[in-house]
């Protein structure tokens, strides 16, 4: 985990604001650390500026307050909302996930590019590309 924390897949201003205890169970750590490891760490490498997580981990609470679906890989540590700050580079960073043949789950634009939904689970192959 070269370029993110742990810290940055915890916060959240809505389980703030509900006094929902959104830290990632040591159990779960690992998912982070791989999703980081195998895709977000190359990406900010080859993208060569900052990339924000919007959303890492939920809590099942969280997850459940924000309207996730129950099976998102969120609540297992394996996704991650992420923006470079504007529409335009997020598109880049879309088309350039699929360049570099990283690795990943799910690949959603959301909203027409206001954020990036990236996800990785080493044990399922799918490798969809949507967008909502």
């Amino acid at each position: 985990m070269k370029y993110f924390t742990f810290q940055e897949f915890e916060r959240s201003d809505t389980a703030y604001r509900h006094a929902i205890d959104n830290a990632i169970p040591e159990t779960l750590k690992n998912n982070v650390a791989t999703l980081v490891d195998k895709v977000l760490d190359p990406l900010r490498q080859a993208w060569g500026k900052p990339i924000v997580v919007t959303s890492g981990y939920r809590s099942l609470d969280l997850n459940k307050l924000v309207g996730g679906v129950a099976t998102s890989h969120h609540t297992r540590g394996m996704a991650a909302d992420i923006t470079t700050g504007n529409r335009t580079d997020n598109r880049r960073l879309f088309q350039m996930i699929q360049d570099l043949k990283l690795p990943f789950t799910q690949l959603i634009d959301e909203s027409n590019f206001s954020w990036i939904h990236i996800s990785y689970d080493p044990t399922d192959e799918r490798r969809q590309i949507l967008k909502l």
